[in-house]
């Protein structure tokens, strides 16, 4: 008779989750409180087995040793352990303010040209609903506004990867209407496979870059004239989050809009906005 044996996941001391946690918040801004541990030791077990290792010193030791592959690691720890979760059209109040209040008001000063960015862009679908918004505005006002530029952004290279790959599955585009299907998405033609990809058109307008908030500086960009920061800072503690808005407005232009996630606030901090309505924000 012979025995059977199972593999036995490696766990994730509370010593080596508080190393992890302390080097996640102090260089991506991201809390990580102790309730978060078996999270990200599901998370990143895939990182051990495709290394072939059992247990996680022997992951520490390697993702922090200064090696230009330890610093690989580092990059795809980040991209594990960070959360994305997004759809188009997410809090649709926001699309809708932009449609008939930010656009109409930018025609009006005739800004021919719009700059959007769509700051924590996750796998995509936020800034190609921008670009899908801005889309219907001009085909639907023409000559008002000529063209539009959108930087998407986020830290993880593997959601943009995806992002930029711009294929999702049809599941993701069925609370949309048929006309915006039809005029902005490619369909499938794999039955068991159902997706979709977004339109040349669509895709052209976005330019996807990696970026961590908890850089000193942001690259050199064009001023924009409205932010996405949507549902990332609810990661980060208070003074970080202060810190990043401060950051992201210095490329917002004076009477600009920031807009932040539902569950997200500028309450307390000393920052030139004035709320024009729910998580939406003009720079002063």
């Amino acid at each position: 008779m012979c025995e059977i044996g199972f593999f036995a996941p490696a766990e994730l001391t509370d010593s080596q989750f508080h190393k992890l946690s302390k080097f996640i918040h102090t260089n991506v801004g991201i809390k990580m409180p102790d309730e978060k541990r078996l999270m990200v030791q599901s998370r990143l077990a895939s990182r051990l087995k495709s290394l072939k290792m059992n247990n996680f010193d022997d992951y520490l030791k390697f993702a922090f040793s200064n090696t230009p592959e330890g610093n690989e690691e580092i990059a795809l720890m980040i991209n594990a352990v960070t959360t994305n979760l997004t759809n188009f059209f997410r809090e649709n109040v926001h699309f809708e303010y932009l449609t008939n209040v930010v656009l109409p008001e930018l025609a009006q000063k005739n800004e021919k040209k719009i700059e959007l960015w769509s700051a924590g862009c996750s796998s995509g679908q936020e800034p190609y609903t921008l670009s899908i918004v801005l889309q219907e505005f001009m085909r639907k006002n023409p000559g008002k506004i000529e063209d539009y530029s959108i930087l998407a952004t986020d830290i993880s290279s593997k959601v943009l990867d995806k992002a930029l790959d711009a294929v999702y599955p049809m599941s993701e585009v069925e609370s949309l209407s048929y006309d915006l299907k039809k005029r902005y998405f490619f369909k499938s033609k794999d039955l068991t496979n159902p997706c979709v990809r977004l339109k040349p058109q669509i895709r052209e307008k976005v330019v996807f870059e990696r970026l961590n908030f908890m850089d000193s500086v942001y690259p050199k960009t064009t001023q924009k004239n409205a932010i996405f920061c949507r549902n990332v800072l609810i990661y980060f503690d208070k003074a970080t989050q202060e810190s990043v808005i401060r950051k992201l407005l210095q490329h917002l232009v004076p009477g600009g809009y920031l807009f932040l996630g539902h569950s997200e606030t500028v309450f307390g901090m000393e920052l030139p906005l004035k709320t024009v309505g729910p998580t939406i924000f003009k720079k002063e």
